[in-house]
């Protein structure tokens, strides 16, 4: 196995969709979309696999996720909390939001040394970029990745959905804007932001490669939010606005490397049968096992 970490952020709070989808299955045996994100890292060659977490759920994330992992690769899990805070702040007493991928990435800091590729536990990413980066990492262990898709690749069916819109320079990350309500209309693709998309762009779906580095990053940026956000009640510390700030800030570089394959994610309830019709192709294609995780 390589040296290189999948970092699996599970703490959200799934408002939009009603419940805890990274523990909704989707699969003929009861699979939920990171045990597919799990399997297709060790088809890759990671070595390890942390989860961020709350640790309300963290019996049941166990038995319906991780504790088939046993002996397939190695497991760790950190905690995301409302209180886990730098000496000096608090939370305020009504949010009830967690404090966004940020502030999950930095959670990890103790168990991380190496090279690491964070993504988010509701989307399917396909087989094909974790092999990609992989690769990446096999030959450079200094550099800051991302994955890009094409927007329109990433959309759903049933309502808005958040995007970091990227442009891209000679293969390099110029900028991520993070975008809300991204959506496709009759007219064409929508979003909250002053923009014309066509659903060509380039965008994040949270498929990052880092080095440990991030985290040092992380806890200075953190400092520096919680200042300005730190009593709002829905303010996050996002990852693609830390990204954005180290490239404008000239502290950093992002390769960017291009995906054509498929992507699918279940922001909201009515996604599900989606998701699964996919799986079932893949399964069908030979792609996956049909129990990924059986005997």
């Amino acid at each position: 196995m390589k040296n290189i970490t999948l970092l699996v952020m599970a703490a959200g709070m799934g408002s939009r969709y009603g419940g805890l989808k990274q523990l909704d299955p989707v699969g003929p045996n009861g699979e939920t979309i990171i045990d597919y994100s799990v399997y297709d890292a060790i088809e890759a060659g990671f070595s390890k696999a942390v989860f961020i977490i709350r640790r309300d759920i963290e019996d049941e994330f166990k038995l319906k996720v991780t504790d088939k992992y046993t002996g397939k690769i190695q497991v760790e899990f950190v905690y995301q909390g409302l209180q886990d805070l730098p000496d000096g702040f608090s939370c305020p007493a009504d949010r009830e939001k967690p404090w966004g991928t940020g502030h999950a990435i930095l959670s990890a800091a103790g168990l991380i040394n190496e090279p690491f590729i964070a993504i988010n536990a509701d989307d399917c990413y396909s087989r094909e970029p974790f092999k990609i980066l992989a690769d990446f990492y096999a030959n450079d262990q200094r550099s800051f990745v991302m994955v890009a898709y094409r927007l329109d690749n990433t959309l759903s069916s049933f309502g808005g959905v958040t995007r970091g819109v990227c442009e891209v320079i000679d293969n390099q990350l110029s900028s991520v804007i993070e975008t809300d309500n991204v959506q496709k209309t009759e007219s064409g693709v929508i979003s909250d932001r002053d923009v014309e998309l066509d659903g060509s762009e380039p965008v994040s779906v949270n498929m990052w490669g880092f080095t440990p580095v991030l985290f040092d990053y992380l806890k200075e940026m953190f400092v520096d939010f919680l200042e300005e956000n730190g009593q709002e009640l829905k303010s996050e510390f996002l990852i693609p606005s830390v990204v954005n700030d180290l490239i404008q800030a000239g502290r950093e570089s992002v390769q960017v490397l291009r995906s054509n394959a498929g992507f699918t994610g279940v922001t909201y309830k009515e996604d599900k049968p989606f998701v699964m019709g996919e799986i079932q192709k893949l399964i069908d294609a030979g792609v996956y096992p049909y129990n990924l995780f059986g005997k």
